[in-house]
């Protein structure tokens, strides 16, 4: 104990490293100021009162997008789309790699063309912002942003819905992305940690405290020690099966370049039992909103006065989180999409290749086409352990809906607890990582 408060003293005795911390402490106080902050022509006390009444009632998609803006989606605030844009605007340009042979390029030029990989992100956030921000205010001016409910004040979420109104509340939520935009880029050159990620981390954390309260008001104190419980044997899983890695080793011969002998070394491949980290869950909540989003647009009863039979089905089994149908196919899409993304993002043919131009092999395999296919054994079967635990990872939250009837955002589950823990480690690595450059011994012990 005294040593982790000794460490901590000389993170901010450290002028430097406390600067850097204070810096990003007040951006993200900003950040969650213009979450509560609300857009122009959205009524307050009514989005207050349909929160109070309703709570996040909303499902799906937008009740990650919900998790991810720190819940000021729900109440329509300046931030309301938070750095789900920007997310998903990273997600596109990365698979675009494998489908557009330039952005492969751009990508191994080194930092300058990542740089305009970078900046093509940024114009394809701004273009989803847009799209989002249209999508937001539609709903909101129809009455649908917390689903079917008969709260008159959910009905009643905006003062003026003439087009000019609305196009100003567009061009805000818009004008809002950017700016988040841009206080993660300032995080990430004059603070702390990755800026995205420090900024996602508090969307997620601000809602921690809320959700545990309902869970003790609703369920009481027993159940609420019993999800804390829970909670610190979910963390330390997680945190376990983040530091996993399979190390497969590598050797490199040594060779003569000029006068010098270079390599002659041994090194390792790290490969991570979750690489996939938390863009699989993403992926299998928004592919399963979308059949519930189409049900949604096609509820418009026939002359007899019923609903088309595969709406009725759609609502009854793919709307729900709670049911075990839902269940099945939200976990056989996170280890599908798991495969998928691993197979995207790590490409055992060009580890081969650049291992046997630079004299590196792995001991007892031959170089080239064997080493990629030993690469592509070991990354099949370590995938499947890191998928599964995903899998169970991210039906937490549905299961808790379940039995304790706490609502999605279930605080110890899901993408939440995997961002948490993870931006935490890395968050607390670069920390270390500075406090040995000045005083040879971190945090970290």
């Amino acid at each position: 104990m005294f040593s982790a408060v000794s460490a901590i003293a000389r993170v901010f005795r450290t002028p430097d490293l406390r600067r850097k911390i204070f810096f990003t402490l007040a951006i993200i106080a900003i950040y969650r100021l213009g979450a509560h902050i609300p857009a122009p022509f959205v009524s307050f006390p009514n989005v207050q009162a349909c929160l109070a009444q309703t709570g996040s009632a909303s499902e799906g998609l937008l009740s990650l997008v919900n998790l991810f803006s720190g819940g000021a989606l729900l109440q329509l605030s300046i931030f309301a789309l938070g750095v789900m844009p920007y997310i998903t605007a990273t997600i596109i340009v990365q698979l675009l790699r494998v489908v557009i042979p330039h952005f492969e390029a751009l990508y191994k030029e080194g930092q300058s063309g990542q740089a305009r990989l970078t900046q093509y992100t940024r114009y394809l956030t701004i273009a989803l912002a847009l799209l989002q921000s249209t999508t937001l205010v539609t709903v909101a001016r129809s009455g649908a942003l917390f689903g079917s409910t008969s709260v008159a004040e959910c009905k009643a979420l905006l003062t003026n819905d003439v087009w000019w109104a609305q196009l100003l509340m567009i061009i805000t939520l818009t004008a809002g992305t950017g700016l988040i935009m841009w206080f993660a880029e300032l995080v990430t050159e004059r603070g702390v940690g990755n800026g995205m990620s420090i900024l996602i981390f508090t969307s997620i954390a601000a809602q921690f405290p809320a959700a545990m309260w309902a869970i003790a008001t609703s369920r009481g104190f027993e159940v609420f020690l019993l999800v804390l419980a829970v909670g610190i044997v979910v963390v330390a899983l997680v945190v376990f099966v983040e530091q996993s890695q399979r190390r497969i080793p590598v050797q490199y011969a040594k060779r003569m370049v000029g006068r010098r002998t270079v390599g002659g070394t041994n090194t390792y491949i790290p490969i991570k039992v979750n690489m996939a980290g938390v863009v699989p869950v993403i992926f299998a909540s928004s592919l399963l909103y979308i059949p519930a989003l189409i049900a949604q647009f096609n509820q418009t009863p026939d002359a007899n006065g019923n609903i088309p039979g595969w709406v009725t089905w759609i609502q009854q089994y793919l709307t729900k989180g709670d049911h075990p149908l839902y269940m099945l196919l939200y976990f056989l899409l996170i280890v599908g999409f798991t495969y998928f993304y691993v197979a995207i993002t790590f490409n055992p043919v060009e580890v081969a290749d650049n291992m046997k131009k630079y004299g590196g092999f792995i001991p007892g395999i031959r170089a080239g086409r064997p080493t990629a296919e030993y690469l592509d054994y070991v990354l099949t079967r370590i995938t499947l352990p890191g998928s599964v635990y995903l899998g169970l990872i991210a039906l937490l939250p549905l299961v808790a809906l379940a039995t304790v009837s706490a609502n999605q955002n279930f605080p110890f589950g899901g993408a939440s607890i995997l961002i948490i823990v993870g931006v935490g480690l890395e968050t607390v690595k670069q920390i270390d990582a500075q406090l040995q450059q000045r005083h040879y011994e971190g945090l970290l012990r």
